[in-house]
């Protein structure tokens, strides 16, 4: 269901950001995740890795056998949290404001920045 926002939700994970899962089944706080794609207007990311469900394809020209096949489903995006690098475990960002107006993500627990 996609709810119509005015504004465009705000959210300090992107594509390419390694993350933690802090609920659900898959949930490991010591191991870091590649975000695959971030859906903001669902409010779900899709991680390497997590979430694997099972999808049974019809057959078809190319596949005539039909086939089932395991894939990555999205999660909510209250589930993951950014991993901190340095201090190798799941952190909470602040964001602060360069020179030149850009924003940068930084860790609350070593104070590094996040790329």
């Amino acid at each position: 269901m996609i709810v119509k926002n005015r504004f465009k939700p705000k959210f300090n994970i992107k594509k390419g950001d390694n993350v933690v899962v802090i609920a659900g089944d898959d949930k490991d706080r010591s191991k870091a995740h590649k975000v695959l794609a971030v859906y903001p207007a669902e409010s779900r990311v899709l991680i390497e890795g997590i979430n694997i469900v099972t999808k049974h394809l019809k057959p078809n020209a190319q596949n005539p056998q039909g086939s089932i096949v395991r894939e990555e489903a999205p999660i909510h995006i209250s589930n993951v949290m950014l991993w901190d690098a340095k201090s190798k475990v799941g952190a909470r960002i602040k964001r602060e404001r360069t020179e030149d107006g850009n924003f940068v993500r930084i860790s609350k627990k070593s104070g590094e920045g996040i790329k």
